[in-house]
């Protein structure tokens, strides 16, 4: 999972002003740096254009994701990211950003553009903190330790299934229990019989 650009534009009449943005790169061949961020940047804009304003959408090209969120006020954040990251994440980091952005920026400077790149300094600490999404959002993390409590559960009915077909032979090899301890016994496996675990 991997983020490799988060950036905030204003969104004119007719077309989208890159504000600030932040590039992670180095995934990409060093010669090839400049021009993968050059795309990122125009990608960034066409999206924000062609999406309306108080709305949320992700464009998928080939392995990669575009995350955009334009709000009434015409200010937009774009996430891209790879395939595999989540995009409920994405939109909680733009949700962040935008916040963030709008305390720090006076709306009239967004048109322009010139001072918000120099006033806001939170994108790279953000596209930094948010590359493991695990760590940097709670609802992910919690569904991460859900998940492998899940699979520790799963493995502790296997051994408790294996366990009770064990248990089958003691029970009938034992000779501390009465015929009729062994009879309830078998009587209760097979009224339990009809209920299998998954």
């Amino acid at each position: 999972m991997k983020l490799y650009c988060l950036s905030v534009l204003y969104k004119g009449e007719n077309k989208a002003n890159l504000l600030k943005a932040a590039y992670d790169v180095s995934s990409f061949g060093f010669f090839q740096r400049s021009s993968v961020q050059e795309f990122l940047a125009f990608t960034s804009q066409i999206i924000v254009e062609r999406t309306n304003r108080c709305s949320r959408a992700s464009v998928k090209e080939q392995d990669y994701f575009c995350h955009v969120h334009v709000r009434e006020d015409g200010l937009a954040g774009v996430v891209v990211a790879d395939h595999e990251y989540p995009s409920r994440v994405c939109f909680s980091l733009l949700g962040k950003v935008l916040e963030e952005f709008s305390m720090q920026v006076k709306s009239t400077d967004w048109p322009g553009g010139s001072p918000a790149s120099t006033i806001f300094e939170g994108l790279d600490a953000y596209l930094a903190k948010y590359q493991n999404p695990k760590e940097a959002d709670a609802m992910t993390k919690v569904q991460a330790e859900l998940d492998e409590t899940k699979v520790i559960l799963h493995h502790t009915m296997e051994s408790l299934l294996q366990r009770g077909e064990k248990l089958d032979d003691l029970v009938s090899k034992s000779d501390h229990l009465s015929l009729q301890s062994k009879t309830f016994y078998k009587t209760a496996r097979k009224q339990n019989s009809c209920c299998s675990v998954m």
